[in-house]
């Protein structure tokens, strides 16, 4: 069996008044794939992202649909990966180490560390020290 690594994009469709909103907040999700080749893992991506749709009511009363959109990326994680890498990406970039203000954020602004957290209050002890 092959490892891939498939890149799933949701849309929140909100339904208020009759009428869908236009503007959708969207959810990207990476998931881990054990297939025999691209096709069966592409198969099995697009049946996972169609089992994640579900619906509900939010607290105004509209209806709130998580709809699958489809399958983003679709990576094979071959040998070049460590058994623990589930994504990667190859770029090039000036002078990455030198400018790596501009790619890094401040750990803080991870998203693990925002959800935990919250929002960084000059009280608040922040990860990156």
């Amino acid at each position: 069996m092959n490892r891939y690594a498939a890149k799933l994009l949701f849309q929140f469709r909100v339904t208020a008044g009759g009428k869908d909103n236009r503007r959708r907040l969207c959810e990207e999700q990476i998931v881990l794939i054990a297939a025999r080749s691209a096709r069966e893992a592409l198969a099995a991506a697009k049946r996972r992202g169609r089992e994640g749709v579900h619906r509900y009511r939010n607290g105004a009363g509209g209806l709130v649909r998580f709809e699958f959109v489809g399958v983003m990326e679709l990576l094979h994680l071959g040998l070049q990966c460590a058994p623990d890498e589930v994504w990667y990406d190859i770029t090039r970039r000036v002078r990455p180490k030198e400018r790596a203000d501009r790619f890094i954020p401040p750990e803080a602004a991870l998203h693990a560390f925002r959800n935990e957290f919250g929002p960084a209050t000059s009280t608040q002890v922040r990860p990156d020290g």
